[in-house]
């Protein structure tokens, strides 16, 4: 008898499904049943095409940040100022999180929530990554102090880390079952602390 071919699917199909599985129940709350029954592959064609739970989290993650995150690198990348920078980033995160098409909140955030000891590697991927976008927050920050955007007495490690504490936040209010308009509103309030520029003796003048 003839030996069939290989199980063939639709792999960025499987991959969407296994990212709202991970996004939706974490790491270490996602098992391999769950996630091929979500696929609809079994789990030797798992391991075949992604490898293991932790190295199809990994593909997951990439992206998931080239997709529904891709909102953080696209304001990164467009943006000149800080400001400009951390409005975008802000109030993006406040539309993403509880937008409603997918699991609310940031899956970089979320998914390392209630690892366990032995998933450990997996939450510091994870906040590595975060802190890449705080490390690189903070050097957008320092430019625009150095250039006289921001007032040069502006702490830029603590402005990124209060800019990334609040992204966190919304995102985890979103799972929490905060809207999007709430969201906005938060947003909003967080932009009024941001430092800016005094005037100088002759802008009050004229």
């Amino acid at each position: 008898m003839a030996r069939s071919g290989p199980r063939t699917f639709d792999r960025d199909a499987a991959l969407e499904a296994a990212t709202l599985v991970f996004w939706e129940h974490g790491y270490s709350g996602t098992s391999i049943s769950q996630l091929t029954a979500a696929m609809k592959i079994n789990p030797p064609s798992l391991y075949a095409a992604f490898g293991d739970k932790r190295a199809l989290f990994t593909e997951v993650v990439n992206r998931y940040n080239a997709t529904y995150g891709r909102f953080m690198a696209d304001a990164f990348a467009e943006e000149t100022t800080a400001t400009g920078l951390v409005h975008r980033l802000i109030m993006g995160a406040a539309e993403h999180y509880a937008e409603g098409s997918h699991p609310p909140g940031c899956l970089v955030i979320a998914a390392a929530a209630n690892n366990s000891p032995g998933n450990a590697e997996v939450s510091i991927e994870l906040a590595d990554r975060r802190n890449a976008n705080r490390d690189l927050l903070q050097s957008r920050i320092a430019d625009a102090i150095r250039s006289g955007e921001l007032p040069a007495d502006t702490d830029a490690r603590g402005l990124a880390t209060y800019v990334v504490a609040v992204i966190q936040g919304m995102s985890q209010q979103a799972r929490d079952g905060v809207n999007t308009e709430t969201l906005m509103a938060v947003g909003e309030m967080a932009l009024r602390t941001w430092p800016v520029q005094p005037m100088s003796a002759a802008g009050r003048r004229g």
